[in-house]
């Protein structure tokens, strides 16, 4: 049974909305676009190398997945990056996307998406890494079936765009520090694993409750 691992740059205010680029996210008028670049350094890229080399596969929403493929699967630079995310296997959800998608190894998910990816923690060997992707990762958190946030809190606040977690949503939630990395910008990559879900029912599920502590110190990686 694969753990769901959430991999996010956020800010002090919780915006999660475009990091990387000016155009990535304007949705609502936002004009901080790209504002993690200048954050950017070493230390951040050993961290967060360690858990995209691992085995697994990748979950996207059908925005995020359409940014990462009209980049990414362009790249010719050698960046190691760009041989990992076009041989893993990328899951996406999507009420509007058909197949056959663009990108090779490529599947669209089907039916309910919190049913779907239950199943797929389910059936699949390695860790459900998501990037991006905030209205999915709300969801899956509000069905309780996110194991792992890994959270890249950059010194910064932005007072607008749309957070990771929204406002005035009916959720609540606790989480345990298991890992915090900090980079010389002022990054910290923080990773957390819920100790009360972040779904309506405050509460893991039992297989989770059980299996807690049970994973190694490998597991709880800023990315795995």
């Amino acid at each position: 049974m694969g753990e769901l691992v959430v991999v996010e740059n956020v800010t002090l205010d919780g915006v999660m909305q475009a990091p990387g680029g000016a155009d990535e996210d304007t949705r609502g008028g936002f004009r901080h676009g790209g504002w993690a670049h200048p954050y950017a350094d070493h230390v951040m890229a050993k961290t967060m190398s360690k858990g995209m080399s691992d085995d697994g596969v990748m979950l996207f929403g059908r925005r995020t997945y359409e940014q990462f493929h009209g980049f990414w699967s362009k790249q010719t630079d050698g960046n190691p990056y760009t041989e990992v995310l076009n041989r893993k296997h990328k899951y996406v959800a999507s009420r509007t996307l058909a197949e056959p998608l663009p990108w090779r190894n490529s599947s669209l998910l089907t039916g309910d998406v919190t049913q779907a990816v239950a199943a797929l923690k389910r059936d699949v060997e390695g860790d459900l890494v998501v990037l991006g992707s905030g209205e999915l990762v709300r969801s899956l958190a509000r069905a309780g079936l996110v194991d792992v946030y890994t959270l890249s809190i950059h010194p910064l606040v932005l007072g607008t765009g749309r957070k990771l977690f929204a406002e005035g949503e009916d959720a609540y939630g606790t989480l345990e520090l298991v890992e915090a990395v900090p980079t010389t910008t002022g990054v910290i990559i923080a990773t957390y694993r819920p100790t009360a879900s972040l779904g309506s029912s405050g509460s893991i599920p039992p297989e989770r409750a059980t299996h807690r502590h049970a994973r190694s110190r490998k597991s709880a990686s800023p990315v795995r």
